[in-house]
């Protein structure tokens, strides 16, 4: 309940590539250079004290030329002997994390409290998760995440015959890659496959939905509302894809994604009516990005977007024993467009980042079928500009300001009426984030390590509209203090 999003900054990393989280990380999970070129190759890049895969290879030996392009990103790797490769010992690259989290809000975040919960000042050590974060064969690496959620505030105990899928235990944000690479006249490529369970979760920036900003977020209170490819399907879908970076400049990716069956996310811990629906068919998911770097410059700019045909659940309560889905659809068309500016000064980062995501809906269910919608089209607007800066290499402190706004078309039956005016309501919410984080290992190789880092954060989310009105919006302005801890 402390987070929403899991952490990729991971001791199996640093053991794996010898690198402290400094290296790959301005903050946790920002990536610089260096860490996208790690996620690029698969999580696979070796370098450590440890070996990166439980055998060596003729596979492992020409993967050494990728390790000296990544020395290009950090002068300070070292060199070693093939011979002492072959000698390491190896790993599991399996690492653990926890957050404790404190929420207050303005006004109350519960207000038929059940235990453990107050109406307010909430404390919960939440989520804790287990992690394969590493090489599996020279090629073949994962990012895989299983996650304890918790108590909620909703009882499994209420009576609800869908009450049952609530999970406690669950399957969360999960890359397996396969990466190589291959020269053709002037152009050299990084390639690869990746299969996931959460459109942009293999992105290698923090500009799309999945790692974006706020890293950690309360999830006792409300948040604004998002776009479809917000994490609307997150660990309820599965996808494959294909990538390529090309001369180290040009991104190229499409994956398409098909809902896991109703029974399967149940078994897999993931609650099936999490979700709106299920998707008809294949649902393709589109990347594509320039990166100049120059000097100590990294610039960004892409696309991304993804069309989702989704059938609603014919019961969501589950009183009925259905898990059939109508066979009429809505369909939501997202595309979104993306910039970063990173900057690696002597002893700190500048980060810029901005996205902007637009949303065609169209309604045939909602609006004809269920009768729940006012209009058969609407349009969802989500726009976030971000400004970070990462001070420091150990006891770093990293401040970041988030300006996020939200708008779109007013609907009577999805939003309700404005409480002054009786006009339609629209989903238009927009604030400020800000943050203040402490990392006290960065850069060293503290005692410890690579076994264990942290980061302490405090957190303040203000409204100035909240779902369409300013009335109560500032009750739901928050304080979040929590102590994120790796091992």
């Amino acid at each position: 309940m402390g987070s929403t999003t899991p952490a990729q900054a991971l001791p199996s990393f640093a053991r794996q590539t010898g690198q402290p989280c400094g290296t790959c990380h301005t903050d946790f999970p920002a990536l610089t250079p260096y860490g996208r070129r790690f996620k690029l190759l698969g999580y696979t890049a070796g370098g450590g004290q440890f070996r990166t895969t439980p055998f060596s290879s003729e596979g492992g030996r020409a993967a050494r030329a990728e390790l000296d392009k990544l020395r290009g990103y950090v002068k300070a790797l070292p060199q070693e002997s093939q011979t002492d490769a072959d000698r390491k010992e190896w790993v599991p690259p399996i690492s653990f994390m926890a957050i404790e989290g404190y929420t207050r809000t303005q006004g109350p975040t519960i207000p038929d409290p059940t235990e453990p919960f107050k109406t307010n000042d909430n404390i919960v050590a939440s989520p804790v998760s287990v992690f394969w974060g590493g090489a599996i064969t020279d090629h073949i690496g994962a990012f895989a995440q299983y996650t304890y959620a918790g108590a909620t505030p909703l009882s499994s105990f209420s009576g609800t015959p869908a009450d049952q899928f609530i999970h406690s235990w669950g399957w969360d944000n999960t890359d397996v890659r396969y990466a190589n690479t291959a020269s053709v006249g002037p152009f050299d490529f990084v390639f690869g496959v990746t299969a996931n369970n959460n459109p942009s979760v293999q992105d290698l920036w923090n500009t799309t939905p999945a790692w974006g900003f706020p890293y950690a977020s309360s999830t006792l209170a409300a948040g604004p509302p998002g776009t479809t490819l917000e994490g609307t399907f997150a660990a309820h879908v599965g996808g494959v894809g294909l990538y390529t970076m090309i001369n180290d400049l040009l991104y190229l990716e499409v994956t398409g994604y098909k809902s896991i069956g109703f029974h399967a996310l149940n078994a897999l811990g993931a609650n099936p009516f999490d979700t709106p629906g299920q998707l008809g068919g294949v649902a393709p998911y589109w990347r594509a990005a320039i990166e100049p770097h120059w000097g100590r410059h990294t610039l960004m700019v892409g696309t991304f977007g993804m069309i989702f045909d989704v059938h609603p659940w014919f019961d969501t309560t589950f009183a009925s024993g259905s898990t059939a889905v109508l066979p009429v659809s809505d369909r939501f068309t997202d595309v979104g467009f993306d910039a970063q500016y990173q900057y690696q000064g002597d002893n700190y980062w500048l980060t810029l980042r901005g996205s902007y995501i637009r949303e065609f809906q169209r309604l045939d269910a909602s609006f004809a079928a269920l009768g729940i919608a006012s209009n058969p089209t609407n349009q969802l607007n989500s726009m976030k500009l971000q400004a970070s800066l990462a001070l420091g290499a150990d006891n770093r402190v990293v401040l970041t300001g988030q300006y996020f706004n939200v708008w779109g078309t007013s609907d009577l039956l999805l939003f309700g009426p404005d409480p002054v005016t009786g006009q339609a309501l629209t989903p238009d919410t927009n604030g400020w984030t800000a943050e203040i984080a402490y990392i006290p290992f960065g850069a060293s190789k503290m005692i410890g390590w690579p076994w264990f880092n942290a980061r302490i954060g405090l957190q303040y989310t203000y409204y100035n509209k909240f779902n369409g009105t300013t009335v109560g919006a500032h009750d739901n302005n928050t304080l979040f203090l929590h102590a994120w801890f790796a091992m």
